[in-house]
């Protein structure tokens, strides 16, 4: 069986002087770095929990990653079964409950991709390929939950 190690380096930017001497007394951000990759994306704790409401936070990757995890795949199977995809963009919802002592999980999440292929006769086909693609995601496949999909597909 293979095995991929994947690495990343989490820098905090948030000490303002005086570090973590509250809760208050400190920001939430930092970047997301890769070797090699670029170095773009800034973070943050959500707004709930004092964060920077301009930045991402890690609920707000956690999504993206199970979103683009399902895209990737649904491309491929698409590829596979001679669907030409021309168009892909997905406005993937999640719902996190937090508990009484502070933590939580994600409960659900909702992918909605909107996806525009080149024959009206392969609607049906690419529709049904969301629950091949959620079976294969890696990241889908390590989550807890169910994750839905209410894929919107048009013809050219």
């Amino acid at each position: 069986m293979k095995k991929h190690k994947y690495e990343i380096k989490i820098e905090w930017t948030g000490n303002e002087g005086s570090g973590t001497l509250n809760y208050k007394s400190y920001k939430r951000n930092h970047k997301i770095i890769a070797e090699g990759k670029y170095d773009k994306i800034k973070g943050s704790s959500d707004p709930s929990f004092l964060g920077d409401k301009t930045r991402y936070n890690p609920e707000d990757l956690f999504l993206s990653s199970l979103s683009a995890c399902h895209m990737l795949w649904y491309l491929h199977l698409c590829s596979a079964h001679n669907i030409v995809v021309t168009e892909y963009v997905d406005a993937a919802t999640g719902i996190l409950e937090e508990t009484e002592n502070g933590s939580g999980k994600f409960t659900e999440v909702t992918l909605n991709p909107k996806v525009r292929i080149k024959e009206q006769n392969m609607i049906e086909k690419a529709n049904k390929l969301h629950e091949e693609a959620n079976k294969m995601c890696f990241i889908a496949n390590s989550c807890n939950f169910k994750i839905s999909h209410k894929p919107h597909t048009i013809a050219d």
